[in-house]
């Protein structure tokens, strides 16, 4: 059989309702990670679900534990033979909460539901649907072919959404079993539903707490208005000072040194549209002189995620005691990690803001991440998927979100090419979550021209 066999098998696949049944299985297990009282069900969704469809490919599988884990790491591997290409794939399992209450009538998280030509349920774009549509992939190329023609390796977590616990330390730990070329695996969002995509890292993401604590309490803003400094103001205008008011960044060591060359290239023409429900793109917000693409893929962003001051729900006159903001900084290839409190630290220092204390969540802080647009293992990539779909797809130097990819990088030493099957208007997180039939369609059979090629014996080395 040849690779056009195996394209349209795939979509005969899809198009036949067994696909969707996989999915819908999968969709209807509560794999709630933050919740605790979910951790059978995580563990269930490997042994029970995930490791018997590797088995049946012929991958040898193996549970693993780490302390740090509320749920096993589901490792499977299939090793056709030395000198062959090794390709490390990554899956996550775990959903965020089903949120019951909130989806559109009819609906339910745990239930997979065709409306619209949209698929609906908890996992569909985020990550269930992703790596089913990456396994069903490998399950077409062993039936066209009768082998891979690369060795396999693929790790499942259950985690990803409360900060993949244990991820780390179960690398560093089994680094000489994990040894691969590169890594292709799934998550996230297409720039556009209809144009598939790759990405090639992460922005790094750091959130930190700023606050003010003026004195015990709060005091009559008739009485001591004018006699005392008020909190919410001193810390309005602290976090005022970081950034332009248009949201371009001032503090130096947080602008990158520009946007390189070949990160540029890629980005020329990848257009950012969040689709008819998406917000409409702000052309004069952010780093003047810059592309929307290259703000949100080749720039930092500082961002206010939440401001207290007083009591919101309840105002009082009375002049606050304190004052809090949660913010954060996306940062891309280039930035110090270990540097962006301390130079935090000094600006609000210049700036006569001493009196703001910072606390930064380092521990869950992300690295940012970026395989060269130009390597030749991403333009392998990239010319797979165009032979397949016929449309040349979005190279995207790294994801304006985060991931822990920085693991796979860093401690494995891998090339990272990620293909998404989802798009920015998916409602990942959220109530409705779902994805287009269509895009899921595609998704099967670019991956499993992706995977045919892999073993075709004409890739990098």
């Amino acid at each position: 059989m040849t690779r056009d066999d195996a394209i349209a098998a795939a979509a005969r696949e899809f198009d036949s309702g067994e696909f969707q049944a996989v999915l819908a299985r999968r969709v209807a297990r509560p794999t709630e990670s933050q919740n605790p009282e979910r951790a059978a069900e995580l563990a269930a969704y490997l042994s029970d679900e995930i490791a018997p469809a590797f088995a049946a490919m012929g991958f040898r599988c193996e549970l693993l534990t780490h302390p740090q884990a509320l749920a096993p790491f589901l490792y499977a591997e299939r090793i056709e033979g030395e000198g062959l290409p090794t390709v490390f794939g990554y899956g996550h399992g775990d959903v965020i909460r089903g949120l019951d209450a909130e989806w559109r009538e009819g609906l339910s998280p745990w239930r997979l539901s065709t409306q619209d030509g949209r698929w609906w349920g908890r996992g569909v774009a985020d990550n269930k649907g992703q790596h089913t549509v990456n396994m069903r992939a490998l399950a077409q190329v062993l039936a066209a072919r009768g082998r891979l023609g690369f060795n396999c390796k693929y790790l499942l977590e259950m985690g990803e959404e409360t900060g993949s616990p244990g991820l780390r330390a179960l690398c560093e730990r089994e680094r000489g079993r994990f040894g691969a070329d590169l890594l292709i695996a799934s998550d996230g969002p297409r720039l556009r539903a209809e144009r598939p995509t790759l990405f090639l890292g992460a922005r790094g993401a750091l959130n930190i707490d700023l606050k003010i604590t003026a004195r015990p309490g709060a005091h009559h803003s008739g009485n001591w208005g004018g006699l005392i400094s008020n909190p919410g103001i001193r810390l309005a205008h602290a976090i005022a000072s970081i950034t332009t008011d248009r949201g371009a960044i001032r503090i130096p060591e947080w602008r990158p040194a520009g946007v390189p060359e070949a990160v540029r290239r890629a980005l020329a023409d990848c257009e950012v549209d969040g689709g008819p429900q998406g917000p409409a793109v702000e052309p004069g917000w952010g780093e003047p002189g810059l592309t929307p693409a290259e703000r949100v893929f080749g720039w930092n962003a500082f961002e206010v995620l939440a401001f207290k001051t007083g009591n919101p729900q309840n105002p009082v006159n009375a002049i606050p005691g304190s004052a809090w903001a949660r913010c954060q900084l996306r940062f891309v290839v280039g930035i110090d990690p270990d540097d962006i409190l301390p130079s935090l630290r000094r600006h609000l220092d210049r700036e006569g803001f001493a009196d703001v204390a910072l606390e930064a969540d380092t521990a869950g802080m992300f690295r940012a991440t970026r395989t060269d647009p130009d390597d030749a293992w991403v333009r392998w990539a990239a010319a797979s998927l165009e032979r397949t779909s016929s449309q040349r797809p979005a190279v995207l130097p790294n994801l304006g979100g985060s991931l822990p990819n920085d693991i796979f990088t860093d401690v494995l030493g891998l090339r990272t090419v990620w293909v998404p099957h989802s798009y920015p208007g998916c409602s990942q997180h959220a109530p409705n979550e779902h994805l287009p039939a269509s895009l899921l369609r595609e998704a099967l059979q670019v991956m499993t021209g992706l995977y045919w090629d892999l073993g075709a014996g004409d890739t990098p080395r």
